[in-house]
Formats: C-alpha cells, structure tokens, sequence
C-alpha cells in the first residue's frame, strides 16, 4: 500500500507539470503571435533572407538599401555650387623686382554673377585680393584660371574680379536681402581653411538682420565705419570670405565676409547683405572704383575730445555731448564754398543727427554726386545752417 500510495502521488505531480507546461507553452505562442507585427515594424528582426534550403548550406545575404535624398537644401546647393569659386592671391617677395618669386598668400572664394561676352564676372572680399600681385580663380573641377582685378573697395570690403567666361556654365542669382528674417534657414558655401576643403557646404539659421559692426579701417584704435551685416550660426570661417550665403531658393542673400573669432564667441558668422553690396559691385564692375560725394572736412568726434576743449576751444554749449569736430577744411572744396570753416561742430544732415565720424559717413555715402546737403553745425556757441553741392571723392 504505501508503494501505491507513494507512485499515485507522483504520478498526480507529473500531471501538474505537463498540464502547466502546456498552458505556459500556449500562452508562450500566443504572445508570439500578438508580438511579431511589431517587431518586424520596428526592425528588430533580422531582414536576412536563406538562399538555400536543407540541402545546401544556408547562406544568408544582405539586402542592401539605396536612397536619393532630396531636399529643398540639396536643390539650393546644386543650383549654386558651381558658381563658388576659389579664389587665391598671390604676391611676389623679394627686394629686386626681377629677382622675386611669386607664392601664395592667401585663399578665399568668390561668387560667379554674371556673363557680358567672352568675360565673366566674380565678387568676393577686398581683404581677399589685397596686396595681390596676380589673381588665379580656381574653377569647381579644379582648374585655374587667371583673373584680373576690376576693383576693389576697403570700406565695404568688397572687389570685383574678371575672368575668361568660355568655360563657366553656372551663374549665381541675387536674392532679395530686404526680405530675409531670423529664423529662416542660411546655407554658407565656399572654401574654409584653403581649397583641400574647397565648396563646402554649412548649414543653420539667419541669427538676426542689419547688424552694425565697427571698423577700425586706419588701425588708430578708433572706429572709421560701421559695416551693416547679416548675422547667421552657418560655420563661416578662414577661407569663406568672399562665398556665398543662400536661402532655400538657391539665391544669394549675402557675401560672406568675417567671422567673429573670440574665445567667448561660438557660432557668429557675418555676411554683407547683397541688397547692400549691389550698387558698389555695380560700380566696381563698370569703373573699377566706387563713386562717393565729398564735402572736403578732416574730422573728429566729440566723444574723442576733452571736456576742456569743448568748452574752451569749440565753445559749444554744455548740452552739446554729441556732434563732429571740423579739424580743416579743404580748399575749393564743397565745404570751403559753403563757408564751413575749421571748429565748427557739425550735428545734423539733412535734418539727420550726427552723432560721431560714422554717421557723418554712413548718411553722407547715401547722397550721390552733385547732391545738395543741408549742415547743421556751431560755430563759437551758436547754431547755424549752410547748404552745399556735393562732388566725387577725389582719388
């Protein structure tokens, strides 16, 4: 009896256990079932396939995946590339011009725009050119060809170069710059740290719009010109100046001119907004200068004089804080004739405030040649007013 006793309980646990196997197998399989779909959605399962059945070897290949992305950034960038040249200045050193040597001093990029004829046009900076003996122009296959300089203009930092137009294909469309806004995307092209990196392409975000820069042209420490910018965080750096900055469009907005390279400063690049470019590179293309009017003063800011010799030199009343210093005035010049003469104090055009050396500048080159402009200034205390006819800067 207890043998039966002890085989019957056994056999009762077997039971149990094949009963629980089954109904956890089930379960197992089911879950399966429910669980496959989503796996194979979510690429977990292997995307092998067998080549052969049980009697070869399975050998398991596999699927390779090709895919053209195209996107309205590649549609830009294809549009434009190829009118994004390199551009390399190139200097002769040596004390006998006979016995110098030509090598490179520099590179930057340029931007094709136009074709007249058997010539085709490029803008790019003036930093980019100046001082350069020769110009070679480094074509997207990687040819060069020689170039010659139209002209070149410091103060907006901009220079027109000309080459032979036989083999150029791909021109660059001006956009529209007046229309850009923060937060629309930029595209930077040209050729960072040297042409080994030649048309490469940045991507971000216009940061903001007509932003004033200082320009201390004359290196005396004091700011000659306040250049107006696009800002944007597409990667600008050595080597880029001189590219292109585009929209979506494929259109240029912007000539790329500096970067801000400060320990504290990441991701500020700078572009010359084209609407702003536009007439000086028409200049520079037509008379290899850009044409500016003249007034025939030397200046100088108040906020560089003491408080001493605005009282007693100038005599301008303690309001006045703000306003240009006439140092000399040139013979037969407008100013001359319309009787301005040395400490006169200047502090409007035009009915415009003048504040200091740059806003004398930035209003006075809005005027053409042969203008009139109306001058506020103090002469000796007293606040009087003269109109002049403006001529062409002399060269």
């Amino acid at each position: 009896m207890f043998e039966v006793g002890l085989y019957d309980e056994r056999k009762g646990r077997k039971r149990t256990i094949f009963f629980t196997g089954l109904i956890g197998a089930i379960i197992g399989a089911i879950l399966i079932l429910f669980a496959l779909p989503a796996l194979e959605r979510n690429g977990i399962l292997s995307s092998r396939t067998e080549s052969s059945n049980k009697e070869g070897n399975n050998i398991s290949e596999e699927q390779s995946v090709s895919i053209d992305v195209t996107t309205d950034i590649t549609e830009a960038v294809d549009k434009v590339s190829d009118a994004v040249v390199g551009i390399v200045n190139i200097q002769k050193s040596g004390f006998w011009e006979d016995e110098s040597e030509s090598a490179e001093a520099g590179t930057g990029s340029g931007v094709l725009y136009k074709k007249s004829g058997n010539k085709a046009y490029l803008v790019t900076n003036y930093h980019v050119i100046e001082g350069a003996n020769e110009i070679e122009v480094s074509l997207k296959d990687g040819s060069r060809i020689a170039g010659k300089v139209r002209g070149g203009d410091d103060l907006t930092d901009l220079a027109v170069i000309e080459i032979d137009g036989k083999n150029i294909k791909t021109l660059a469309e001006f956009g529209d710059s007046d229309r850009i806004k923060a937060g629309e995307p930029a595209i930077a092209i040209g050729n960072p740290l040297g042409l080994q990196f030649a048309g490469s392409v940045t991507q971000g975000i216009i940061s903001g719009t007509n932003r004033l820069i200082p320009q201390d042209l004359n290196n005396d420490g004091n700011p000659d010109w306040q250049a107006e910018v696009i800002q944007t965080d597409a990667a600008i750096n050595p080597g880029n100046s001189g590219g292109a900055l585009i929209n979506v469009a494929g259109k240029v907005i912007g000539i790329n001119s500096m970067k801000i390279a400060q320990d504290a400063v990441e991701g500020i690049g700078l572009s010359i907004p084209i609407n702003t470019a536009r007439p000086f590179i028409e200049d520079l293309e037509k008379d290899g200068e850009v044409h500016r009017p003249y007034i025939g003063v030397s200046t100088l800011s108040l906020s560089q004089i003491s408080g001493y010799h605005l009282q007693e030199t100038l005599k301008l009343p303690k309001s006045i804080v703000e306003g240009v210093a006439v140092l000399r005035v040139s013979r037969l010049s407008p100013a001359a004739k319309a009787g301005i003469k040395e400490y006169d104090v200047i502090v409007e055009m035009d009915g415009h405030r003048v504040r200091n050396i740059i806003d004398l500048r930035k209003y006075l080159y809005q005027k053409g040649v042969n203008d009139t402009l109306d001058v506020t200034f103090y002469r000796n205390g007293k606040k009087k007013n003269e109109t002049l006819k403006l001529v062409e800067e002399p060269k």
